[in-house]
């Protein structure tokens, strides 16, 4: 009889042990009695994943601890009845509406992707609008058209284009560096400025001041050559990127403008 007693406490054991075992499978810890679910790490390790991060086994103990530490710190703040103050559910309200704003969105880029042709149509927009040649430029940009013309005349007697550009020029950023505006499309300027020096060959200066909304300017043509426009391959990240973001705005947009407010 005892023999068949004690079969029966070590069977019970054993089961005890293995339920036990299927808790904690399921729940990173018990504390204070409350069982912290697998879950809780599951979501962290996933926030850290998509921040770029890895997840390490170095790491995995680290959100181990901190899903502990946040459980015990809640479970202080919920025993001094924090839970029930209105600033903590206002705050609440917030996180859950931010919550459920990103899903939305999130599930929006999901449903819409985009593809490659479009990508590649929106490169092939920006090739035709930056192809071409490049011209790189110098200029001297004065307030007065008196002013400019005098520059004409001193610039025709044999004036050096930096030195005046350095002692005259209003542009800041050029102006320093003797007018120079490196490498560029025309497409980048102004309409006045770039239908001015699209007109010019290398070496070849405006004998008119261009006039547009910043003053008067004098350019000077220093090189051209065939643009050099990065591959398909190299910016489609970028271009992927922007295309999501004008694609998310619009939905956005539509939403507002379909809403009822009053």
């Amino acid at each position: 009889m005892m023999k068949k007693n004690f079969l029966v406490t070590t069977v019970v054991a054993g089961l005890l042990a293995l339920s036990a075992q299927g808790v904690l499978a399921q729940n990173v810890a018990i504390v204070n009695g409350k069982a912290v679910p697998k879950t809780r790490l599951d979501s962290l390790a996933q926030q850290v994943a998509r921040s770029g991060r890895p997840v390490t086994p170095e790491m995995e103990g680290q959100l181990r601890e901190e899903v502990i530490a946040r459980e015990v710190f809640m479970q202080e703040a919920e025993k001094q009845g924090l839970s029930a103050s209105e600033d903590f559910k206002a705050q609440m309200e917030l996180a859950r509406q931010t919550i459920l704003i990103r899903e939305l969105f999130a599930e929006y880029q999901k449903k819409n992707p985009i593809v490659d042709a479009e990508l590649k149509a929106e490169y092939d927009k920006f090739a035709t609008a930056n192809g071409g040649k490049e011209y790189k430029a110098r200029h001297i940009l004065v307030e007065k058209e008196a002013d400019a013309k005098a520059i004409v005349a001193s610039l025709k007697k044999g004036g050096k284009f930096e030195d005046i550009a350095k002692k005259q020029s209003k542009d800041p950023g050029s102006g320093a560096k003797g007018g120079d505006l490196d490498w560029a499309n025309p497409a980048s300027y102004v309409p006045e400025f770039s239908a001015a020096l699209t007109k010019l060959n290398k070496g070849q200066m405006t004998e008119t001041p261009v006039k547009t909304q910043f003053g008067y300017h004098i350019i000077r043509v220093d090189d051209t050559r065939d643009a050099k426009l990065p591959s398909f391959d190299e910016v489609k990240p970028q271009i992927s990127q922007q295309m999501q973001q004008q694609k998310l705005s619009a939905f956005q947009d539509e939403l507002r403008k379909k809403a009822k407010v009053e």
